[in-house]
C-alpha cells in the first residue's frame, strides 16, 4: 500500500503510531537543523518533521523537495509542540523516518491555497491545480453529498431514476440547440438536449407515474454567473397531480435539503406570490425576500407639475432606503452612475431625502413643493433618517431597473447576507409573451405549459392574459427551478400549438411522437426541474455556479484548459459531408 492513512485523519489519540501518508508538498519550512513539510491529499494536511539529528540524508532530500511534489513518508505520530489550532490535524506531527519522491512537479502558476494568487483566467487554464485547493473540494464534496441525499430522498417517495436520450430532435424554440452532425446519416443533425422535457412526458404516458434524474442540460446562450452551456439539473416528473401536489412534493426535498446540509428547518410553508405582485412590488419574478423595500408607485403623485421626467412617463416607482438620508453627493452620483450602466439602462435617478430635523431636500425640489413631497414620504412610510430613490418612465423597464437598484443597494447596505435564506414560490406566470419584432407570442415557459383551466375560456379572446399553471420556486432572488402542469389533452395541445403559429405540418415534424403518444391515453401530469449547479452554489455561500462544477467554461463558452471548441480535421468534415462557410 501507499498509505495507511490519510493526511486528515490523524489525531493525539494517534500518538505513538507508525503510519504512512502520501500527497502533495504543501510547503516547506527550513528552522536550523530541522524541515518542517506539509503533506496535503484530499482530506487534509498533516505537518512532517525531518530532523537532521535524526538522519542527515533524510534531511537533505526533504530540503530538496519543492511544492506539489509527490511524496511517500513513513513516520511516528508525535505530538506537537507548537499547535496549530486551524487544523484538525494541528495536535500532532509527524517524525519521518523514511521519503520517497514518487513524482516531482514544476513550479506551479499559481499558489495551491484558499487565498491563492492566480486570477480567474490562469485558475480555468489550469484547472486541475486548481481543484487541489481545499476550498474547490469543499465545493465538490458538498454536490457529492447533495446528489447522494436527493436521490436517496426521491427514492423514499417512490421516484423512479430513469436516463434519457443526449441526443434528440431539434426543437428550435427557446433557447438555441448545440446541434452534432451524423456521419451515418449525411445533411442530418442530433441536438443535445436542452432539458429531458419531451422524453420524461412519454414517460408518464407509458406508466412510470414517478420519474426523476439528475440530468444534463445543454443551451447555447450568452453565460453569466449562474449559467454554463451545459449545466445540471435534478428533473422530475408526476403522474395524476395538479399543482398542489408538486408544490408540495418538492417543498419538500428542498426543505429536507436545507436540513441535511445546513442545520436550517423551514417548519412554516414557504410563502407564495403571484408573477403580477412579484412585478409590481419588487421588478422581478424572482425578488430576494432576505430584505425588504418593496416598491411604492408614485405616478399620480408626480404628474401635472411641468416636469416632463415624470409627466410623460408610464410610471413613476420608488423605493425607501432606511437611513440612508446621510448619503453623500458622491454616493448618491455613484447610485445613478450604476443605473445609467449599459446593464440596467436608465437615463437618471431621482432623490428625496427626509432629514432628521424635519425638512425635506430633493433633486426634483423646485417641481415639487414641501408639502407634496411630504405626501410622497407619507405613502412610503418614511421616517427622518430615510431617503427616497425613484425612476419613471414606460412601466415594465422601469420596474426592472428599479429592481437592480434595490439589488445594488441591498449589497452596499449589507442586507443580503448568504447565511439567510428566504424562500417562496412564484405563481400564475402568463401563458405567452408577445414578441413585437415577430409580431406573433412565444410560451412563456414551453408549448406544453398547461393554461389555468379558468382561463382556457380567454385563448382566443384574451391571449395576452391567459395565466399558465407554472411555478417557479426562488431562493434569495435566484430562481432555483420551476416547471408546470403539462397539457395532456391532444384537442388542447394542438390549440396551443396554433396559437404559438405552428402550423399543423411544422408541429408534427417537431413533436409529432409526443402528439401521437397522446392518443393513447395520456394522463394528468405535471413536473419541475431544480438547478442542480445553482442549489449548490446556494448552500456553498458562492456567487457563480462556476465554482461547483469540476470543469466549467468561462464568460465566452470556452474551456481554456483543453481549449475547446477548436477546429476539426478537414476529414472529419468531408467524412461528414459538411462544407464550413465562415464569414469574416
Amino acid at each position: 500500500m501507499y498509505r495507511n492513512t490519510t493526511c486528515g485523519e490523524l489525531r493525539l489519540a494517534d500518538a505513538g503510531k507508525e503510519v504512512t501518508i502520501a500527497g502533495w508538498v504543501q510547503k516547506a519550512r527550513k528552522m536550523g537543523g530541522m524541515t518542517f513539510v506539509d503533506v496535503r491529499d484530499r482530506y487534509g494536511i498533516t505537518q512532517v518533521v525531518f530532523d537532521s539529528d535524526d538522519s542527515q540524508e533524510l534531511f537533505e532530500a526533504a530540503n530538496r523537495l519543492g511544492r506539489e511534489y509527490v511524496v511517500r513518508i513513513t513516520g511516528k505520530v508525535r505530538e506537537r509542540e507548537s499547535k496549530n489550532g486551524n487544523l484538525p490535524t494541528g495536535d500532532i506531527e509527524i517524525t519521518a523516518t523514511a521519503l520517497t519522491v514518487l513524482n516531482k512537479s514544476k513550479v506551479p502558476p499559481f499558489t495551491i491555497e484558499d487565498n491563492t494568487d492566480g486570477g480567474d483566467d490562469l485558475r480555468m487554464k489550469y484547472r486541475y491545480l486548481d481543484l487541489r485547493r481545499q476550498c474547490v473540494k469543499k465545493n465538490l464534496e458538498l454536490r457529492h453529498r447533495m446528489a447522494f441525499e436527493i436521490r436517496r430522498y426521491l427514492d423514499s417517495k417512490g421516484f423512479l431514476e430513469i436516463e434519457t436520450p443526449i441526443l434528440v430532435k431539434s426543437t428550435p424554440e427557446g433557447a438555441r440547440d448545440f446541434v452534432v452532425p451524423s456521419r451515418m446519416n449525411p445533411g442530418e443533425f442530433y441536438a443535445l438536449p436542452q432539458s429531458p422535457q419531451l422524453f420524461k412526458q412519454l414517460l408518464m404516458v407509458s406508466g412510470y407515474d414517478r420519474y426523476f434524474q439528475i440530468a444534463k442540460c445543454f443551451r447555447d446562450e450568452d453565460l453569466r454567473a449562474d449559467r454554463q452551456p451545459e449545466f445540471t439539473q435534478i428533473d422530475c416528473e408526476m403522474s395524476f397531480v395538479e399543482q398542489e401536489d408538486v408544490i408540495q412534493m418538492f417543498e419538500g426535498l428542498v426543505k429536507h435539503i436545507f436540513k441535511y446540509v445546513k442545520g436550517i428547518d423551514f417548519t412554516e410553508p414557504f410563502p407564495r406570490m403571484t408573477w403580477h405582485d412579484a412585478m409590481r412590488l419588487y421588478g422581478s419574478d424572482k425578488p430576494d425576500l432576505r430584505f425588504g423595500m418593496q416598491f411604492v408607485e408614485f405616478t399620480d403623485l408626480a404628474k401635472g407639475h411641468g416636469f416632463a421626467v415624470t409627466d410623460d412617463a408610464q410610471l413613476t416607482v420608488g423605493i425607501l432606503a432606511k437611513g440612508c438620508a446621510g448619503y453623500s453627493r458622491k454616493q448618491i452620483d455613484e447610485l445613478t452612475e450604476f443605473v445609467k450602466r449599459p446593464q440596467v439602462g436608465a437615463k437618471g435617478l431621482m432623490w428625496v431625502k427626509f432629514e432628521q430635523d424635519g425638512s425635506i431636500k430633493s433633486s426634483i425640489g423646485k417641481f415639487y413643493t414641501q408639502e407634496e413631497l411630504k405626501a410622497w414620504g407619507e405613502r412610503a412610510g418614511a421616517e427622518p433618517g430615510d431617503m427616497l430613490l425613484l425612476m419613471s418612465g414606460d412601466a415594465m423597464k422601469t420596474r426592472k431597473q428599479l429592481c437592480e437598484l434595490r439589488l445594488e443597494l441591498g449589497n452596499r447596505l449589507g442586507l443580503r447576507d448568504k447565511e439567510k435564506f428566504a424562500c417562496l414560490w412564484v405563481v400564475d406566470f402568463p401563458l405567452f409573451e408577445w414578441d413585437d419584432e415577430t409580431q406573433r407570442y412565444y410560451a412563456m415557459h414551453h408549448p406544453f405549459t398547461s393554461p389555468n383551466p379558468e382561463d382556457i375560456p380567454m385563448l382566443r379572446t384574451d391571449t395576452g392574459n391567459v395565466r399558465a399553471t407554472a411555478y417557479d420556486i426562488v431562493v434569495n432572488g435566484t430562481e432555483l427551478g420551476g416547471g408546470s402542469i403539462r397539457i395532456h389533452d391532444a384537442e388542447l395541445q394542438n390549440e396551443m400549438f396554433e396559437l404559438l403559429g405552428f402550423t399543423p405540418e411544422r408541429a408534427r415534424e417537431q413533436f409529432g411522437f409526443l402528439m401521437s403518444a397522446f392518443q393513447y391515453g395520456a394522463p394528468p401530469h405535471g413536473g419541475l426541474a431544480l438547478g442542480f449547479d445553482r442549489f449548490v452554489s446556494i448552500l456553498a455561500g458562492l456567487d457563480t455556479i462556476r465554482d461547483v462544477i469540476a470543469f466549467p467554461k468561462n464568460n465566452s463558452g470556452r474551456d481554456v484548459m483543453n481549449e475547446s471548441p477548436s477546429p476539426i480535421d478537414p476529414a472529419q468534415l468531408e467524412e461528414l459531408k459538411l462544407e464550413l462557410k465562415i464569414e469574416k
